[in-house]
């Protein structure tokens, strides 16, 4: 039991230690009376016994010392009388550590709040039990245009009864929404929705916090109408009670049984959806086992042993099989390809994830510089000090400590300052980007505060050796020369802060054509012509239900009805309907089609087009030109449609050289239409060229409830959103409204992703160009005050003024022409890493290359000039008594 002796006495020393202090002094002090008596008692003086005793017992100090240095925890009391003396000599130069601990605090909180978003975004697991072994399961389009194409029903169904390499198969659809009816205390809203097969969240592993899941016999078209609620929605329109499950709510006017709230932290598909129904229920028996209609999304869980390349090679010999059965239906899959649910998630904002992370890096390690060359010229400001200390016994090792716990306690108040700059960041981030996936997983947790601390020490440890090199051969002759007017002050110093300033340089070009380049791109898609109208131009989403408007008849009645009130508003020029989105609000689906009059396309070949509902008057109302023909007239009814309508672009690629007016397309179930015209292009979304387009009559379909209101005004549109639900209120006042934007925000939301990264990127890069700008105010100022001497006898001697500015500005300016050169060069390279983020803007811009280097080059010379002026207007005598 002797180790437990040792421990208590270790830790008695280290609770004890001025007692421990007091011994010692006590036996030393003991010792040195006794040698001093045997002095006396061989016959010495008083005086002469003690000097006597002294000198054979040695000094006490360094007895002392050495003694202490035999204690336990003796490296806990250095540490802390070097975290004492650090912040006593950084509380002397209060503003040289505001601005280091600034400086650290931007760098290392932006870096903190990007590996948090990484991290919870594209690095965590998803919430779901063994989620590496999930995958998402896609079709192949015969083209081979669709690598990740959606998966059909009827393939989904073969899939699932002949696949031998998943435990579980399910799909989903993130269809779109349900109008949720009020109380007399509630209005009727609509609500995001997803359709589930009752095996989905089994196949995911959740269960819900409340209630119970799905089963088969709820997933039936037979089966009694089940819904399963978000906590979110439970909370904020039932209040949170319990006693909401087994109860009934409308949905589109017909009665669900809520079964089920699921857990806070479930958000799949994605977090807007805040309910659930089950899949069969609620699609036609007809959609579902469709071989041809890829609309759904499948889910699978691996067995253990199963590779991915096993898999996919299943399922596509399984797809495979169902396409050389259909070889007529050229829609028809011909392979299978499947990707990891999180990968299938999060694919499209992996690179800009990245890059705004690696732009972080870029702006911490400017940081870094900058602290490091603010650590060398305060480390020459104390160069006597640091020679006097080396003389009086002080260690190579134990400055070295003692300036790298400077450049740690400096880290470790930016650190601190970082992380809370980073908490704000992250939640503007959550508030801002609310619709990126995943924002639910965002948070700063204990592995985020690890990062942190890592960085913290990253930056102490790399600002403080950078500081350190040239106090390699410090000693305190050359600490007294460059004080002399025979020498020059501080060369080496001076040398090493031009190269950590051009490597700074260098970072914050690349920071800058990289924001450049988004920018541009930015302003690209924002000048983009959608091919209609977006000022003054509102649109609203109506969802009519379909227990209450269960004919064709009745949905185009309200429609007509709708439309004619709308009209009569004041202020309202044009109105109209389409189906199922408008220019700028994404893909809405598309179809395929055959044209009797021309030869049948080689097999494999698809004809397809994105297809659109409207009614005669969506046209003036959005503003796009019919080039030809004219739009749909009165007779267009239910069950009678003949009329179609195409776009420029569908012209032109099916129909080059003829006239497509009076022509058959056969689409829709092979129903034949006849073109009656052809209108101008539209984009789906501002970063896509325009695609060939369909519109086919909306009054003449069977099954179209969901429809987008597109209202124009002369004036301010907005003013016309609440006249508008009043109307609707009036005609239904179940019916919610939703979407309710102007189609300039249509654009803004289109290109929130491209406004996002350039912003980011931007702060980052001003953040660095700001830093830089110091950074070479800094050096000159550093040169300037120690070349004072010289700069006096060179004006005394009969240089000009100008000359000794133009000498301090060569000087200061070097270090930013060779770091605009590295710059420039390593942009070429990091700005192909960004090609897939940029729209009609080349990697290597010239345009962008100049505007940079010449913004960069007015910085360094408006940063370097007020040194500079300092010092062409030194007076000479001044500068010598200074000596």
């Amino acid at each position: 039991m002797r180790w437990l002796e040792r421990l208590r006495m270790r830790i008695q020393m280290l609770f004890n230690r001025g007692d421990a202090a007091a011994n010692l002094d006590d036996e030393l002090r003991f010792h040195i009376e006794q040698q001093i008596a045997e002095n006396i008692a061989s016959g010495m003086g008083a005086d002469e016994a003690r000097h006597a005793a002294l000198r054979s017992f040695g000094n006490p100090v360094l007895l002392r010392e050495q003694a202490r240095a035999t204690w336990s925890w003796n490296w806990l009391e250095l540490l802390l009388c070097d975290i004492g003396y650090g912040v006593r000599t950084l509380s002397r130069t209060p503003g040289f550590a505001a601005i280091a601990i600034l400086v650290m605090a931007l760098g290392i909180g932006a870096n903190v709040a990007l590996f948090t978003i990484v991290r919870s975004v594209l690095l965590k697991p998803l919430p779901f039990q063994d989620s590496n072994r999930l995958m998402r399961l896609y079709e192949q389009s015969p083209d081979d245009k669709f690598p990740y194409n959606d998966s059909a029903g009827g393939v989904f169904a073969e899939w699932k009864k002949q696949s031998r390499s998943f435990s579980d198969l399910a799909i989903l659809s993130g269809f779109g929404g349900y109008n949720l009816s009020g109380s007399v205390e509630q209005l009727p809203e609509g609500v995001r929705a997803a359709m589930f097969s009752w095996n989905v969240l089994p196949t995911l592993g959740v269960q819900p916090a409340l209630g119970r899941n799905f089963t088969a016999n709820d997933d039936k078209p037979s089966a009694n109408p089940t819904v399963l609620l978000s906590w979110g929605l439970w909370k904020r329109r039932f209040g949170g009670n319990p006693s909401i499950v087994n109860q009934t709510v409308l949905l589109d006017a017909k009665p669900y049984t809520v079964i089920g709230v699921m857990p806070a932290w479930f958000a799949y598909p994605n977090a807007a959806v805040q309910l659930w129904t089950p899949i069969y229920y609620q699609m036609p028996a007809t959609e579902m086992n469709a071989i041809d209609s890829h609309d759904f999304v499948a889910i699978g869980r691996l067995k253990p042993g199963v590779t991915e390349t096993q898999a996919v090679s299943e399922l596509t010999l399984i797809t495979r099989r169902l396409h050389d059965a259909n070889l007529d239906n050229p829609f028809v899959s011909k392979g299978a390809s499947i990707r990891p649910l999180l990968e299938s998630l999060v694919g499209d904002i992996k690179t800009p994830l990245y890059v705004l992370l690696a732009a972080t890096g870029c702006l911490l390690l400017i940081a870094c510089l900058n602290v490091a060359n603010l650590l060398v010229a305060r480390a020459a400001a104390r160069r006597k000090e640091q020679a006097v200390r080396t003389a009086l016994g002080g260690s190579r090792l134990r400055l070295l400590r003692q300036h790298l716990m400077e450049s740690l306690l400096l880290s470790a108040c930016g650190g601190a300052a970082g992380v809370l700059l980073a908490i704000g960041v992250i939640q503007w981030v959550v508030h801002t980007r609310h619709d990126m996936v995943r924002m639910e997983a965002i948070h700063l947790d204990g592995v985020a505060v690890a990062f942190a601390a890592g960085l913290v020490v990253l930056c102490a440890l790399f600002s403080g050796f950078i500081s350190s090199f040239t106090a390699k051969g410090d000693n305190v002759l050359t600490a007294l020369q460059e004080s002399s007017r025979a020498n020059s002050a501080g060369h080496g110093r001076t040398r090493l802060r031009a190269v950590l300033l051009s490597l700074e340089v260098g970072l914050t070009v690349v920071l800058l054509i990289g924001a450049g380049l988004l920018l541009k791109s930015y302003a690209r898609l924002r000048s983009v012509d959608l091919g209609c109208m977006t000022r003054n131009v509102l649109k609203m989403d109506f969802a009519l239900p379909e227990a209450r408007y269960s004919k064709p008849a009745q949905r185009a009645n309200f429609f007509d009805a709708l439309l004619e009130r709308v009209r009569n508003l004041p202020g309202v020029e044009a109105a109209g309907f389409v189906s199922p989105v408008v220019p700028g609000d994404g893909y809405g689906g598309d179809s395929g089609f055959s044209i009797p009059e021309h030869p049948a396309p080689p097999r494999g070949k698809l004809l397809y087009a994105l297809h659109r509902w409207t009614d005669p008057g969506y046209f003036a109302g959005i503003g796009i030109p019919i080039l030809r023909g004219h739009t749909f007239d009165g007779t267009q009814q239910p069950g009678h449609a003949t009329e179609v309508i195409i776009s420029d672009a569908f012209a032109r690629e099916y129909f080059s050289g003829e006239d497509p007016i009076g022509k058959q397309l056969l689409s829709l179930g092979h129903h034949p239409f006849e073109i009656v015209g052809v209108v101008g292009d539209t984009r789906f979304t501002a970063g896509e060229a325009a695609q060939p387009s369909m519109y086919f009559a909306l009054d003449a379909t069977d099954d179209m409830n969901n429809a987008t209101l597109v209202v124009r005004s002369g004036g301010d549109v907005t003013q016309l959103a609440m006249p508008i639900q009043r109307i609707v209120a009036q005609m239904d006042r179940d019916l919610p409204v939703s979407g309710i934007l102007t189609m300039d925000q249509v654009v803004g939301r289109s290109t929130q992703d491209a406004s996002f990264n350039a912003t980011l990127l931007m702060v980052f890069a001003g953040l660095s160009l700001l830093l830089a700008a110091v950074g070479l105010f800094g050096v000159l100022s550093y040169i300037v005050a120690q070349r004072t001497s010289e700069i006096g006898i060179r004006i005394a001697l009969g240089a000009q003024r100008e000359q000794v500015l133009r000498l301090m500005l060569l000087d200061g300016l070097r270090p930013a022409l060779v770091g605009l050169v590295l710059g420039l060069a390593a942009s070429v390279g990091t700005a192909r890493l960004i090609r897939s983020m940029l729209y009609g803007t080349q990697p290597l811009d010239p345009a962008v290359f100049t505007v940079v280097a010449a913004m960069l080059v007015l910085v360094a010379a408006l940063a370097c000039m007020v040194p500079a002026w300092r010092a062409s207007r030194l007076d000479p005598m001044q500068a010598l008594r200074m000596e």
